[in-house]
């Protein structure tokens, strides 16, 4: 019998996976036994806590809500007795991070990671967009940039400094720049579309303690670090006239 804090993360574990077979797969526990449970305490609270059709599992809004509290009870209870138990942590984690994050800090650390957690199971996706952890059964989202209208629990790690860079062919092609004044009299950019902010995001400057930004024509837009590291790297420019 599944005691009252299994049952949260059971009912936690069914609406980010929007689907009973799969959150019953991730507890060891039959489909029919999460389905008695979440019948019986939708009974006990006097609620409906999920919507139930046969493509989709998905709460109402009271189902959000008791979601919300859970979420923090749990987290409350495991970050108390994470400094006095000595079981270390196992099952699947599911993350989403920014591809340029992953290379350079997640992936080369994880050698380490499953020599101290061995019994863990990483899953993880990458992307430049907004993810809703509930709804894509995520359980940790890192993510580069101010998270703008969102509820969700947000812990900033550090702070990630900018430069702007040019390639020597593009240099010697287009001159070099002392200032961004100079930069709209005949230079372009390598655009950078935002799926957070919805739009190509400007080249940006702090000049005596101000911040400036600058949007220059560009022959390509990608929406991937990676992608936008490279083409800068290639000089990728058009002819300005």
């Amino acid at each position: 019998m599944l005691d009252r804090l299994d049952i949260m993360r059971l009912f936690m574990r069914i609406v980010e996976r929007e689907s009973f077979t799969q959150a019953a797969q991730d507890m060891n526990l039959p489909r029919s036994t999460a389905t008695d449970v979440i019948k019986a305490l939708e009974k006990r609270l006097g609620a409906r806590l999920l919507h139930r059709t046969t493509r989709q599992v998905s709460p109402p809004p009271e189902g959000e809500v008791y979601y919300r509290r859970c979420h923090h009870i749990v987290a409350e209870i495991e970050e108390s007795e994470r400094g006095f138990s000595a079981v270390k942590p196992r099952g699947t984690l599911r993350i989403d991070v920014h591809g340029t994050l992953a290379r350079h800090f997640i992936l080369p650390a994880l050698p380490t990671f499953f020599a101290t957690y061995p019994d863990i199971v990483l899953h993880m996706s990458e992307g430049d967009r907004l993810v809703d952890p509930v709804r894509e059964g995520m359980d940790c989202v890192l993510q580069v940039g101010e998270l703008r209208n969102s509820d969700m629990m947000v812990r900033h790690l550090t702070t990630l400094h900018e430069v702007t860079l040019a390639s020597p062919a593009y240099l010697e092609s287009h001159g070099i720049p002392t200032h961004p004044d100079d930069l709209p009299e005949g230079h372009v950019m390598v655009g950078f579309q935002s799926s957070l902010r919805g739009r190509i995001l400007p080249l940006e400057f702090v000049i005596d303690g101000t911040s400036r930004n600058v949007t220059l024509p560009f022959p390509i837009a990608v929406n991937a670090a990676e992608s936008y590291i490279a083409a800068a790297r290639m000089g990728l420019r058009r002819v300005v006239s």
